[in-house]
């Protein structure tokens, strides 16, 4: 997507007939570049003058889903609707496609996401000197850390964790499969659960290659996670209403705050693949594993 000119363009009209601050110039760009970034993931490479409401409407609708507060979700629009009136004051544009959109209100229903710090609390309640004390913090860890579907995680498969890559390969909805970076934290506790516990299991023949199991070495259920998460809130007096979707929606919150690339992000949720061949598999698995070294708290 060939956008540079145009923001080039813009960025000089900011700092120049609008006198504004540099960090303020940069947060307007950062912004529309997680907007240009969403059209060019969702296979929308066009110029400005094609760009439509319901195009815009989407954007605020993704970002909305990933976590993002009502308040950033203004400001990211507020910088969108500046971006276009340039290119019409400068006839680069016959109409302005967000003219009508309409600010998100502050009271928006949002995802429920945990700040980092919570995110602590929660892993640090669960006690190691129980008998799943080592297997359920590799289940935070593995949620919080990899972003996953509570489905996805019950599913997840010995040889589908890659140590030595750093990988892990899930299969999510529609049969799809992704790659998804291990961060250091997950990978540790992962290897300290099944040094732990898992070892130590009668394993039920049909689950052998099941990562995470019950006390009866059988292939753990949703509601089994949802009412660990549910104790260990409990636990610390969390005043929120978790889930495991929750986990995912704070590992995305939390790489978009970071700074991360919305394509990334998209990615490595499985919302939409953005690899088509092999070699750019093989680029952005290596552009993923970065992301998270780079954007992810437990990183």
């Amino acid at each position: 997507m060939i956008w540079s000119d145009y923001l080039d363009s813009y960025k000089n009209y900011l700092q120049l007939e609008k006198s504004l601050s540099g960090n303020t110039v940069e947060a307007y760009l950062k912004d529309i570049k997680k907007f240009t970034d969403y059209l060019e993931s969702n296979g929308f490479s066009k110029y400005p003058k094609d760009i439509t409401q319901e195009k815009i409407r989407e954007f605020i609708d993704f970002i909305n889903e990933l976590g993002m507060s009502a308040s950033s979700q203004a400001r990211a629009l507020s910088g969108i609707k500046s971006f276009f009136k340039f290119l019409l004051i400068q006839d680069e544009i016959d109409r302005d496609p967000s003219s009508l959109i309409e600010t998100p209100k502050i009271g928006r229903k949002l995802p429920v996401v945990l700040t980092p710090y919570e995110v602590d609390q929660l892993v640090k309640a669960v006690d190691l000197g129980s008998e799943t004390g080592y297997r359920n913090r590799a289940i935070l860890e593995v949620l919080y850390g990899c972003g996953l579907r509570v489905t996805e995680l019950v599913n997840l498969k010995l040889t589908d964790v890659h140590f030595d890559e750093g990988f892990a390969r899930v299969q999510g909805k529609g049969n799809k499969e992704r790659l998804i970076p291990v961060g250091q934290k997950a990978k540790d506790t992962i290897i300290s659960y099944i040094q732990n516990y898992r070892g130590t299991l009668r394993i039920d023949r049909k689950d052998e290659n099941v990562l995470f199991l019950n006390r009866r070495g059988k292939k753990m259920t949703r509601v089994m996670i949802f009412t660990i998460i549910k104790d260990l809130a409990i636990k610390i007096d969390l005043q929120k209403n978790i889930s495991p979707h929750t986990f995912r929606h704070s590992f995305a919150t939390h790489l978009m705050e970071g700074g991360a690339d919305l394509r990334a992000i998209q990615d490595m949720l499985g919302h939409e693949s953005i690899t088509t061949t092999e070699v750019y598999t093989h680029l952005d698995k290596e552009y993923l594993k970065d992301t998270i070294i780079r954007f992810h708290p437990r990183s």
